[in-house]
């Protein structure tokens, strides 16, 4: 059989009609220039293998009408249906485990690795920095690691955080703010939880009502009510930041609301809120309905910032460590996948259904890919506005508890190294990136710049106490 027949089965584009006998240029002559979504590696063959003769038995091997249903219903629909009635996945890993088995006499790492627990419940929140978390389902990431996983969309954090600790969650979707306050019990009882990996960098904006256009200058924002989707969140730390460098204090200057994301845009509208600093796609939702426009994106506050991770408790790991690892494995392939602007069209049609993120296609995919209109007459390209890197930086962990300190919501001591190496797992990520064959940082600390100030880690109470604006 021609390579060229495990092109991508998905792809109203691709052409899986070449056949042993096929005689057709692209078969037979190296001088075609080839533009196929081909696998590379002997597992990927493996892997397109099954899902090929899946979709070809769905069509009774009839390519053209395969293509005319993909163009009619979009491939990330078509993928979806069918992982929904058939686990892809598990047969993939079967046939591979399977073949190392013979190729090795009867053993593989795979085989030997028994997973304590296949079936796990994974929150999260309907955004777009879930993304890798919200993708594994309906395009099979769990189900090649060998996991049988339902994600559950949470209406808000505080309810991700309960159903935790009540342990109705085996892991779960977080702001990268909230295992810290987990674990030194800020806001809640505490309990000790890890951060394998970061979900996504950057994927933020400030958002504000139509009717403050000529309203630019945040100085001009005394009085103005905005909306957090959580105290523990980078959002709220970030919009603190960002006034108070403008001589606000957040405190005082300002109302800020903890408002779930889901109801950000009709807050907006009810003229409930000013603005809010939120998760995508609310931001760009509320340009799509004319109600609201992008006074700037996050990243350009701080340039590749963390804002969400997947996390799980220390007990999880501890009492299923095959299993974390699988999960673990999961999710850093999905973020890889993500981190590629190729596959993005393809993730937000994905994750756009109703069970899952239930927005318009168009609206996550001008999150996904940056080209977006910002409400206010442009349409603009920025291929880094969301970025998806698992790497969970100490540094970053410790820059969030300085803004814990800051903002009041820690008030004792901190051992800020301590803290953030205990709970951001950044050594273990990296090992496991290289594992799975991708680049991963040589250290877990760098200094960071934020709106042109840096960012030791080494002086985080220095740093605190340079504000002039802080709770005192």
């Amino acid at each position: 059989m021609p390579v060229n027949s495990l092109d991508d089965p998905f792809s109203e584009k691709s052409d899986l009609s070449h056949g042993a006998g096929c005689s057709c240029k692209s078969c037979h002559s190296a001088d075609v220039e080839m533009v196929q979504n081909l696998p590379h590696t002997e597992e990927e063959m493996v892997n397109r293998f099954v899902e090929t003769s899946v979709v070809k038995s769905i069509f009774g091997g009839n390519d053209v009408k395969r293509r005319q249903f993909i163009r009619t219903v979009g491939a990330g629909v078509f993928r979806a249906a069918l992982l929904s009635v058939v686990p892809l996945g598990a047969l993939q890993s079967c046939i591979n485990d399977t073949k190392k088995k013979v190729e090795s006499g009867g053993s593989s790492k795979l085989g030997a690795s028994k997973l304590e627990k296949i079936k796990l419940n994974i929150g999260f929140v309907p955004i777009t920095c879930a993304t890798p978390i919200i993708m594994s389902k309906p395009m099979g990431f769990y189900e090649k690691y060998g996991l049988d996983v339902d994600v559950i969309k949470t209406a808000g954090w505080a309810v991700a955080r309960d159903k935790s600790l009540n342990k109705e969650y085996d892991a779960s979707h977080m702001l990268t703010p909230m295992p810290l306050a987990m674990t030194m019990g800020a806001g809640s009882s505490s309990v000790p939880y890890v951060m394998p990996a970061v979900e996504n960098i950057n994927g933020q904006a400030i958002c504000l009502h139509n009717k403050h256009k000529d309203k630019r200058d945040p100085k001009m924002w005394k009085g103005f009510k905005f909306g957090v989707p959580f105290e523990y969140s980078m959002h709220n730390f970030l919009l603190r930041y960002y006034v108070a460098e403008h001589g606000l204090d957040p405190d005082k200057d300002i109302q800020i609301r903890v408002v779930p994301p889901p109801e950000m845009v009709a807050n907006l509208r009810a003229g409930n809120l000013d603005g809010y600093l939120s998760p995508d796609p609310f931001n760009q939702r509320a340009v799509y309905e004319n109600v609201g426009f992008l006074h700037m994106l996050t990243k350009d506050i701080w340039e590749g910032h963390p804002c969400c991770a997947f996390a799980c408790s220390q007990e999880f790991v501890t009492n299923n460590p095959n299993t974390y690892s699988a999960l673990f494995s999961a999710i850093i392939d999905a973020t890889h996948f993500s981190s590629q602007q190729e596959n993005r069209a393809q993730i937000a049609e994905a994750i756009a259904p109703k069970n899952y993120l239930n927005q318009p296609a168009s609206v996550i995919a001008q999150v996904l890919t940056g080209k977006y209109a910002d409400g206010l007459g442009n349409v603009l390209n920025e291929p880094n506005r969301i970025g998806f890197d698992p790497f969970p930086w100490h540094s970053m962990g410790v820059w969030i508890l300085t803004q814990m300190k800051r903002w009041g919501y820690v008030k004792e001591d901190i051992d800020y190294k301590k803290i953030a190496e205990q709970v951001y797992l950044a050594a273990e990520c990296g090992a496991k990136m290289k594992e799975m064959g991708y680049d991963a940082p040589s250290t877990t600390y760098k200094k960071h710049t934020i709106m042109g100030k840096e960012f030791d880690p080494n002086f985080p109470e220095e740093y605190v106490n340079s504000f002039d604006i802080r709770v005192k």
